[in-house]
């Protein structure tokens, strides 16, 4: 059962340093630290932990472990009496992500209304024919899409903000 549960979170490591690797412009082995960093959770990733099961040299693990903690992407934490460091994932890296969704969802909003705009200009000034007209429900459904989205995400960041989560 223990090995499984190993087995399958080193499977989801590997994809979401995959994911990482693109969505955040990071190398391999800094978005494999990453991903296992987030599957371990609030307890936290010691570096002897992530030398032996990521397989790569303690220099390796080392400097992206420095890499991630400049970017802010990790912080980490000592217990009394205890010399190690344990690592963990920085709540504002997520709260960044999520306001990077938002304008881009608006950028993406605000483009959709000015097309919408010229469509519906068009239609009233220039085209006669009905079959030639421009169809604006693509628009106007995409906006609600849009708002609705950057709702939820805002919800969901208001509890990141207010410790409702503990990632």
């Amino acid at each position: 059962m223990k090995n499984n549960i190993c087995k399958q979170k080193m499977a989801l490591v590997e994809k979401l340093g995959v994911h990482l690797e693109g969505r955040e412009q990071l190398a391999p082995v800094a978005a494999r630290i990453m991903a296992y960093i987030i599957l371990t959770g609030k307890k936290g990733s010691t570096f002897e932990d992530m030398v032996t099961i990521l397989c790569a040299s303690k220099s390796t693990i080392s400097t992206h472990l420095n890499h991630l903690q400049d970017l802010n992407k990790i912080e980490y934490y000592t217990k009394t009496g205890d010399r190690k460091k344990y690592f963990i994932i920085n709540k504002n890296t997520i709260i960044q992500h999520v306001d990077r969704m938002i304008s881009h969802w608006n950028a993406e909003r605000a483009i959709h209304l000015e097309i919408k705009a010229y469509k519906e200009n068009q239609n009233k000034l220039k085209i006669e024919n009905d079959d030639e007209k421009f169809d604006l429900s693509f628009h106007n459904d995409y906006v609600k899409f849009v708002d609705e989205a950057t709702s939820s995400v805002k919800e969901l960041r208001e509890k990141l903000i207010s410790n409702k989560f503990h990632i």
